[in-house]
């Protein structure tokens, strides 16, 4: 049964069931009470039909629900004659599959949102034209303008010089980003400046909205532990609901005590508080960059006490930045940059491509190289301006220079050194690190805040390096040098302690991330193969989503069990009072009927969370603030060559 159809049996049934009771109660109003109560039956016939057939289905499923509560209530007011208590069972049966259809489809809503606003075509550059084409044709590589207000078809590089991008439907920023010449744009995200080109980096099928799409359809159609313990929970409340009843026919003698009791044990705050309100988390956290990949997760989400980071591209950033520029001739800093900038666009080297974006960043214009050679992992020699550049390990250019290197600064753990000459001469070191991520003591506060009462390092670096990039952290432990079997040892271990979460962005990290109770993948520029193991990606390489992203799933959570708790205690209130006769059938089916009704707007209340840590967001666009290693080990004059 697909979605669209079982929205539309909920509507043509709850109109069935409404038209019976008012042309009953027009009917009996007329003095027509025989007439009324067939007009009664009428209406409640078709919605018991399909509440059976929807019992045996669940049946053939191993599943015993409290639709049962509702199948006896209808049927037994029939049977005794309480027509119009049937009728409002029965309207207040298909009004709570009605309300729940309508609350889930709300939750989803900002989900699928998202995937309204995808364009079907884009405009690409060919042969020094634009061409109109469908998104299918896009192709890595590929060219496309981005006109203001287009939303960004696919994943890509800005290719001109900068672009304001509108990342809010994806992130929940409401400031535009500002975006230099190379840096990444996800799709969806809309152009909310000047016209600027993109340079296609993944196909439409495997861009960010593609894996919303899939995310979607997972939480859809995932079932949370809670779910399945208001499952367990429905049994007892089935069997004191029969219990009840029965006690109230024996000892009363009066059937229609058992009637009232049955009416207004429906079922609803178990059936619809649960799944309403975790998908409205869903929702939420979708709202502020956090894909969570079902209800399941997101319950345990909510229960995190174990916290394990990953290092490189989690911790840090996972690119390496320029961190100080020591100069040795007459070239200011923005010349150094110039020249060691300009030559390394001919390198494919990370460390290269950093220093290019250093340039960049500063809008240093830079000028095509000539005469470049390059020798792979050491550097590259070439002409800037018809001036000889050198740019690579200090022993390469030392070596390209015929001089002996006279650098004798000290650099700090995890850096590298670039050396520069120009015109046969050194000209600079230029000390480079990747850098902890701006935030990251205030986010670990927050995270303990938020009940992780643990918090630990697994990396494969090494140690030295590792305790240089934490210092001042108070993290609860280090562990470095380990293999990707030894981080999935790591949480299988901490896992006594209480449930753990795992962060992590490369492909080493991914049986770590499917080995612990909750896997968190670095989504926007993380492997694939982590974001598939992982139960939450974060839409942005922003690691302080984890803030609201937890604090969403316990509130969520508690607004749950609030809704269960609140609505189970009213109704067995409303059972004692209708076994002891003190509510009528159909009195009691208008309480339960105000019972239901409160519930699922107390569930979705979870739509409208705003979580105390929303506005704390790290690595703003533009945002070069570096926080550098702490403990120096080795001298410049024995450096780690970055090629």
């Amino acid at each position: 049964m697909t979605p669209l159809f079982h929205d539309r049996l909920n509507v043509a049934l709850l109109g069935l069931a409404l038209l019976g009771l008012i042309s009953g109660l027009g009917l009996w109003l007329s003095g027509q009470p025989e007439l009324a109560g067939i007009a009664w039956t009428a209406g409640v016939l078709p919605v018991l039909a399909a509440l059976v057939v929807e019992i045996i289905r669940s049946l053939g499923q191993g599943e015993v629900g409290l639709d049962i509560v509702a199948a006896l209530s209808m049927s037994a007011a029939l049977i005794f004659g309480e027509t119009l208590a049937a009728a409002v069972v029965a309207l207040m049966y298909s009004g709570g599959t009605f309300l729940e259809s309508f609350a889930q489809g709300r939750a989803r809503r900002e989900m699928s949102d998202l995937l309204s606003r995808v364009p079907r075509t884009a405009t690409r550059h060919r042969n020094g034209a634009l061409d109109e084409v469908p998104l299918d044709d896009i192709a890595p590589g590929d060219l496309l303008l981005i006109r203001q207000g287009d939303v960004a078809p696919v994943d890509g590089t800005v290719e001109s010089a900068g672009a304001m991008l509108d990342q809010s439907a994806l992130t929940g920023e409401s400031m535009p980003a500002r975006l230099a010449r190379g840096q990444d744009v996800m799709s969806g995200s809309t152009n909310a400046g000047e016209a600027f080109d993109l340079r296609v980096t993944r196909r439409a099928a495997d861009s960010t909205y593609a894996g919303i799409v899939r995310l979607v359809e997972a939480a859809q159609k995932s079932k949370a532990p809670m779910a399945r313990l208001a499952d367990r929970y429905s049994l007892l409340f089935l069997a004191v609901t029969v219990a009840l009843a029965t006690a109230a026919w024996w000892f009363t003698g009066d059937p229609i005590r058992a009637v009232a009791v049955l009416v207004v044990a429906t079922p609803c705050p178990l059936i619809l508080a649960v799944p309403v309100a975790l998908v409205a988390g869903l929702s939420r956290a979708a709202h502020f960059g956090v894909l969570i990949k079902g209800a399941k997760p997101l319950e345990a989400l909510a229960r995190i006490t174990t916290l394990i980071l990953d290092k490189t591209g989690t911790l840090t950033d996972g690119r390496p930045q320029v961190v100080s520029i020591d100069r040795h001739g007459d070239l200011s800093e923005d010349d150094i940059l110039y020249f060691a900038a300009a030559l390394d666009q001919a390198s494919k080297h990370p460390i290269a491509q950093a220093i290019v974006g250093a340039a960049q960043a500063r809008g240093t214009a830079l000028p095509i190289p000539a005469s470049v050679v390059e020798t792979p992992g050491e550097g590259v020699a070439g002409t800037i301006d018809g001036r000889r550049v050198v740019v690579g390990g200090a022993g390469f250019v030392a070596a390209q220079l015929g001089i002996a290197d006279p650098e004798s600064t000290v650099v700090e753990a995890g850096s590298v050194v670039v050396s520069l000459g120009v015109d046969g001469k050194l000209a600079a070191h230029i000390v480079m690190a990747d850098a902890l991520r701006a935030g990251t003591t205030e986010l670990l506060s927050g995270l303990r805040r938020l009940g992780v009462g643990r918090i630990l390092l697994a990396t494969g670096d090494r140690r030295a390096v590792a305790e240089a990039v934490t210092e001042g952290l108070g993290l609860d432990a280090l562990r470095a040098d380990l293999t990707p079997d030894q981080k999935v040892l790591l949480v299988l271990s901490e896992r006594k302690n209480g449930p753990v979460m795992m962060v992590g962005d490369g492909v080493n990290d991914a049986p770590a991330l499917a080995a612990a109770d909750i896997g968190v993948a670095m989504g926007a520029r993380g492997a694939a193969a982590s974001a598939e193991a992982a139960d939450v990606v974060l839409l942005v390489d922003h690691l302080d989503r984890l803030l609201p992203g937890i604090e969403i799933a316990q509130r969520s959570r508690r607004i749950a069990l609030e809704s269960v708790a609140a609505g189970i205690g009213l109704s067995v209130l409303g059972m004692l009072a209708a076994a002891f006769g003190y509510l009528s059938p159909v009195q009691g089916a208008l309480l339960q009927e105000l019972i239901d009704v409160a519930v699922i707007l107390n569930a979705l209340r979870a739509l409208r969370i705003v979580p105390g840590h929303a506005g704390q967001v790290e690595g703003r666009s533009g945002d070069t603030a570096v926080r550098r290693p702490a403990t120096p080990t080795f001298t410049a004059t024995q450096p780690r060559s970055p090629f």
